[in-house]
């Protein structure tokens, strides 16, 4: 592995961000897809490619599973990938036998695992590997592969693993066939056929739009439509729970609709995610775009609950400073937070309140004083793990409407409608001009403002975990020259249209 030179940014020395993309190389569209999303998130993206043998079973294609370094090395490159990891098989596991990872037996023996023993335990044991000798900060991963992906999450979470999983859109050929590195395994017959997998998915979404939600019905859909070619041998096709990946008699949630099958000497997987959930409104957008505001109206108008992630950040810098703990003191700021009782609520009026420990600090917490603080408690990752595991709860129900720096990034990446709401500096400073002479606070000059939300934005888009970023899917709402209102009809428009598909 060879990594381009310097091993910290000048940016107040932090540390690279790095994004990490495994495969087994033979890498197609899909693989670029999950490069190019490492390459916008990060500093530095690794990508591993390795046939890893574990995850072959004795009847299996290792050694006709398509090899191509040199082709590989050049996409890698054409993308500005800063290193490639392949290593051979015995610099991974060396002579004989090795340890290996066991995943939860519920989530290996189903699925893809009643064909395949042992996969599952091959592909835990490698990734870990690679996540331990590479260390990334993110690694990437197509949705295509959802029970590995549901595998890697659960072991991440139980092994305490250093590393956040992005789970990425399956990337598709135009006749929606899913991309894999054995599709060029088929014969011109059976690529013929091959769609018939993604067309059953769409009958069975389809009944799911008309308001089915048995399972029933959704598998049959897919039976009969792949019916339609003798040449696909069916292996299965269930809906289950898609992070625990049980098996679901009807969708209350959500459910994932999981299909493989086999064309010839070729084993194809695909899936799709069927959410009865109303959808969640995700907005982020630098200090001082008006996204508090903003959001709460859109919820008050959607019937969405509205969910105010910066004020929970404020919430604790309110309590840190309350308690006289340096802000920069990271381990003191982390042992209060397992006892801070933090809420919120609404009142008669449907405005929002935020009480810790009892007290209502709805107001206290916008003041100067907060303001100067919060990026830096913000930032510490005790606290974004606590508030954020807080926020993806509330959100489990979807109909949610949230706002913060990375809530469609980090905090709700699959949320359905994304929105980055943005000002020019001079118009953050002046807003917050406004609402500073409104509290009896004149002390601070214009040009002052604009230079702290200046840094402010430096800060945020530079922090090592979940920087400020627009997500890929995100629309972009300036909002200079527009008022509330205006915004806000944009906002709602989006997610009718969305909420109406």
């Amino acid at each position: 592995m060879r990594l381009k030179k310097q091993a910290h940014l000048s940016l107040e020395s932090r540390p690279l961000r790095v994004g990490f993309v495994p495969t087994m190389g033979a890498l197609h569209a899909g693989h670029l897809s999950l490069i190019k999303a490492a390459r916008r998130d990060n500093d530095c993206v690794v990508v591993s490619i390795f046939v890893n043998p574990l995850q072959f079973g004795p009847r299996e294609d290792f050694h006709r599973y398509p090899r191509s370094l040199d082709q590989d090395r050049q996409h890698c490159e054409s993308l500005g990938v800063e290193a490639i990891f392949a290593p051979t098989v015995e610099a991974m596991y060396g002579q004989g036998e090795c340890t290996q990872v066991v995943p939860p037996p519920s989530m290996t023996q189903g699925l893809c695992g009643r064909s395949r023993p042992g996969h599952f335990t091959g592909v835990a044991t490698v990734l870990l590997k690679l996540f331990q000798i590479l260390q990334p900060d993110r690694a990437y991963f197509g949705q295509k592969d959802a029970q590995q992906l549901a595998i890697v999450r659960r072991m991440v979470t139980d092994l305490n693993v250093p590393v956040e999983i992005i789970a990425c859109p399956i990337y598709r050929q135009d006749s929606g066939l899913a991309l894999s590195s054995r599709n060029q395994y088929l014969s011109e017959a059976e690529g013929r056929d091959a769609p018939l997998i993604y067309q059953g998915l769409q009958r069975a979404a389809d009944l799911f739009a008309r308001g089915e939600r048995k399972a029933a019905p959704f598998i049959q859909a897919v039976h009969e439509q792949l019916q339609k070619s003798p040449q696909i041998e069916l292996d299965y096709v269930e809906l289950v729970e898609p992070e625990t990946l049980m098996p679901l008699s009807q969708i209350e949630s959500r459910g994932l609709l999981t299909v493989a099958a086999k064309l010839g000497r070729t084993r194809l997987i695909d899936n799709m995610i069927l959410d009865a959930r109303k959808p969640i409104l995700a907005i982020d957008g630098p200090a001082g775009a008006g996204k508090s505001t903003v959001t709460r109206l859109c919820a008050q108008r959607l019937g969405l609950l509205y969910l105010d992630t910066g004020a929970m950040y404020r919430a604790v810098t309110w309590q840190v400073l309350q308690s006289q703990i340096p802000p920069e003191d990271e381990v003191a700021v982390a042992q209060i937070l397992p006892t801070l009782d933090l809420k919120l609520c609404t009142d008669s009026q449907a405005q929002l309140r935020v009480y810790i420990q009892g007290c209502d600090v709805t107001e206290v917490i916008r003041t100067a004083a907060v303001t100067a603080h919060v990026s830096t408690i913000a930032a510490q990752p005790a606290v974004r793990s606590a508030l954020v595991k807080q926020q993806q709860r509330v959100g489990q129900g979807g109909g949610v409407a949230a706002e913060g720096r990375d809530i469609g990034t980090h905090v709700f990446p699959d949320a359905q409608l994304k929105i980055f709401l943005t000002a020019t500096v001079e118009e953050r400073a002046r807003r917050r001009m406004q609402d500073l002479i409104k509290q009896g606070e004149t002390q601070i000059s214009l040009e002052t403002l604009r230079q702290q939300i200046a840094e402010r934005d430096r800060k945020d888009s530079s922090r090592a975990i979940a920087p400020l970023m627009q997500a890929p899917d995100a629309i972009p709402i300036l909002t200079d020259g527009r008022s509330i209102d205006q915004v806000c009809d944009l906002i709602v428009q989006h997610y009718q249209a969305i909420n109406d598909c």
